[in-house]
C-alpha cells in the first residue's frame, strides 16, 4: 500500500505508519501537510498519515481545517510516544556540536536540556529526519539534529544524547484519512465532528447536555474561526461511546440543535 506521510523515512510521520500498517509498505514523502489531501484524492496514495495534536503544544489547528475542506474521512488514530534524541556524525562530542537543526516543534520541547550547552545555536528547519538525513548525505561535522531514534539507525549517526525531551510523557496523536467510505469492518468506539451552533446564548451548553444524556464522551472541543464570517467559531470535537447506537441518537439531537454538524469520520479509538 502507498501511504501519504509528511517527512521522510526516519520521521515521526513514518514510524506510526510502520507502525500502524507494516514495514512493508510504500511511503510518499511530503514537506508539507496541505501536498497530503491531493495525493489521497487523485489516488497516488491509498491513505495518508496526518499528525493532529501533541500532549504538550496542543492541536495542529490547520490539519483539522486540511481535513475539512478535503472532504476526506478520519479512519483511525493512533498515539505515538515522542523521544527526541541529539544525534551527529560517529566520533563527535556534544562539546563538538555548534548548531542544532530540527523541526520548531521539537527545538521548543527541548530547549530546556540546551540551557546547559549556550555554545550551542538552535536552528529552525523542516523536518527532523531530513536534517539527520543532511548531515549523514554532506558529512557535516560541529551540526546536531533532533530526531528519533530510528532516523539515527537509518542514517548511520551516533546518539550524544537520548531523551532531551523537558516533559517525558510527550505523545502526538495522528489521525489516519482516506477517502470516504462506507466499509467499516471493525468496531466503531469513536467520532470526530465539526458544527457550527446557532446564534443563541447556551447553544453550546445544550450540545453537551445532548452528549452527557447519550452517555457519549466528549474527549475533545476545539474552536476555529471561520474565515468568511468574522467572529463566528466552528467547533472540532472528538466524540468517545461504548454503545453505537446511543452515539447516533446523540448525533441526531446535536444536530437540531446547531446550524450545521459534519462527520469527519468514525474509527476505533487507540490507547
Amino acid at each position: 500500500m502507498n501511504i501519504a506521510i509528511q517527512g521522510i523515512r526516519g520521521s515521526y510521520h513514518h514510524i506510526v505508519a510502520e507502525d500502524y500498517f507494516g514495514k512493508d509498505n510504500v511511503f510518499s514523502e511530503c514537506m508539507t501537510f496541505g501536498e497530503m489531501p491531493d495525493l489521497v484524492l487523485e489516488g497516488k496514495v491509498a491513505v495518508a498519515v496526518m499528525a493532529i495534536e501533541n500532549s504538550i503544544a496542543g492541536a495542529i489547528l490547520p490539519n483539522y481545517a486540511l481535513i475539512d475542506e478535503s472532504g476526506l474521512e478520519v479512519t483511525g488514530e493512533y498515539y505515538l510516544p515522542i523521544h527526541h534524541n541529539l544525534m551527529a556524525l560517529k566520533g563527535q562530542k556534544i562539546e563538538d556540536i555548534k548548531e542544532v537543526y530540527s523541526h520548531p516543534m521539537a527545538l521548543l520541547q527541548c530547549r530546556k536540556f540546551f540551557r546547559a550547552y549556550p555554545h550551542i545555536q538552535l536552528i529552525e528547519d523542516k523536518d527532523t529526519a531530513d536534517v539527520a538525513k543532511r548531515i549523514e548525505e554532506e558529512k557535516l561535522k560541529g551540526v546536531g539534529a533532533i530526531a528519533s531514534s530510528r532516523a539515527a539507525a537509518i542514517y548511520n549517526l551516533e546518539i550524544l544524547a537520548s531523551e532531551i525531551q523537558t516533559i517525558k510523557d510527550n505523545h502526538t496523536r495522528f489521525v489516519i484519512v482516506e477517502k470516504k467510505t462506507n466499509n467499516h469492518q471493525i468496531t466503531l468506539t469513536k467520532a470526530s465532528l465539526k458544527f457550527v451552533l446557532k446564534d443563541t446564548s447556551g447553544s453550546l451548553g445544550e450540545v453537551l447536555m445532548e452528549l452527557a444524556k447519550h452517555k457519549v464522551n466528549l474527549s475533545k472541543i476545539q474552536s476555529l474561526p471561520i474565515i468568511e464570517k468574522p467572529w463566528e467559531y466552528a467547533f472540532f470535537a472528538d466524540l468517545v461511546f461504548d454503545d453505537y447506537q446511543e452515539y447516533k441518537n446523540a448525533l441526531k439531537d446535536i444536530s437540531a440543535k446547531v446550524s450545521s454538524c459534519k462527520v469527519l469520520g468514525e474509527y476505533q479509538k487507540n490507547k
